[in-house]
């Protein structure tokens, strides 16, 4: 199904900076912070005073590129993944998105993945299985939590639902495909209950190290209330789980180990959102994985996320509050710094993890049809392969979006 809006901004979405970490109060922007955006706009020289402060400072252009609709007609794009490889039906480069909605608008019922090619602007399907698929408990409603391996397969998790809501919620599973799109093995146990965050990887070629954060444990239906809030009861149930998998030659992958190493999230069921819960999961050069806990609205960091043998908790706090509204997924940009998309509004925020600061925020998507703009509209977030843009998808007209200086 074409879509055909295709808008450029050009330096029309920047945020606000910041200087603190986390307790930090958003706010206008600094005047140096608007004369930069506004030199940048009317293709000024910047000055080397004027440097930017981070990667979100250079993007300046915005244009939608696909529908993420397939012709099933599922709806609610989440996981954005970039093809590291060329093998199969996927080209290097490519972008694989996947849906969480059916063509009712049912959450949890979502059951495909599209593949949009940048050489070539075209989406065409990548993969589709039944909604009902008996070897996921529940069935299937894709989530944020795929990637995809040098050795061309592609992993995706399921947090399954009948009614749109958590009260018919199942555990949920982690799919494998092959890269013509043909699924080929289901992991399922105690350990695996709603696969929800972005997964960071470990791609090693003949192995690799996956973690995903596990919200599906203990959520009730949404209307079952806290009598303190009016709110859908939060529980603090939700999990890191670090998946060791073997690669044997010419053959799917293999399940050797589990470990939990985060717990004690928070997570909650909303009509509106089908849950919150940890969602962004990002790991750094010095094997500290961080994961963004939307109800609490933090970022922290767990250490030694690959070798660990026991869970760390929480983690420690890396930053709380002040430009971030609901975080949910992140990406680790090469200079060390996190990008990380908010649920509450359009925007994106850039953290220096090891300052624990806050750097800038910069909106993706300004739609004021929402109150925040933006508000529920962003899910998954990817860089590009250069690492001089992002792609992000946003939900409100199912789109791919291109993000660039």
């Amino acid at each position: 199904m074409p879509f055909s809006r295709s808008t450029s901004f050009a330096g029309s979405r920047a945020g606000s900076a910041a200087d603190a970490g986390g307790g930090i109060n958003p706010g206008p922007p600094r005047v140096a912070a608007l004369l930069l955006v506004l030199a940048l706009a009317l293709g000024a020289p910047v000055h080397a005073s004027e440097e930017p402060k981070g990667f979100l400072e250079t993007i300046h252009h915005h244009k939608t590129l696909a529908s993420t609709i397939p012709d099933n007609g599922d709806v609610n794009p989440y996981a954005v993944v970039v093809a590291p490889v060329s093998v199969g039906l996927v080209e290097a480069g490519d972008v694989l998105i996947d849906n969480f909605n059916n063509i009712s608008n049912l959450q949890g019922t979502g059951t495909t993945i599209v593949d949009y090619r940048p050489s070539t602007r075209q989406t065409k399907l990548f993969a589709q299985v039944p909604q009902n698929l008996a070897s996921c408990p529940g069935g299937v409603g894709l989530t944020t939590a795929m990637t995809m391996l040098k050795s061309g397969w592609v992993i995706v998790g399921s947090m399954p639902s009948t009614d749109g809501t958590t009260t018919t919620k199942g555990d949920g599973c982690l799919l494998v495909f092959d890269a013509n799109g043909h699924h080929v093995a289901t992991w399922a146990g105690p350990t695996i209950n709603g696969p929800w965050g972005n997964m960071a990887t470990i791609d090693r070629g003949d192995s690799a190290v996956l973690f995903i954060s596990m919200a599906g444990f203990g959520v009730p239906g949404p209307r079952v209330l806290d009598p303190a809030t009016h709110y859908p009861v939060t529980v603090h149930e939700a999990t890191v789980l670090r998946l060791e998998i073997s690669i044997p030659e010419g053959k799917p992958p293999v399940l050797e180990s589990q470990t939990v190493v985060g717990n004690g999230f928070s997570q909650r069921a909303d009509l509106d959102n089908f849950l919150f819960g940890p969602t962004g999961l990002a790991l750094g050069p010095d094997d500290t994985l961080y994961v963004t806990d939307g109800l609490d609205n933090e970022i922290t960091a767990i250490e030694h996320a690959s070798t660990r043998t026991e869970s760390a908790g929480r983690g420690q706090t890396v930053t709380k509050d002040g430009l971030l509204g609901w975080p949910l997924a992140m990406v680790m940009l090469p200079s060390g710094h996190l990008v990380v998309c908010n649920g509450k509004n359009g925007q994106a925020v850039e953290v220096d993890p090891v300052a624990g600061k806050q750097i800038y925020a910069h909106w993706l998507d300004p739609n004021q049809a929402q109150s925040p703009p933006g508000n529920g509209d962003l899910f998954g977030l990817a860089l590009t392969p250069d690492g001089k843009g992002i792609y992000y998808v946003e939900d409100d007209v199912n789109a791919l979006v291109f993000g660039s200086p």
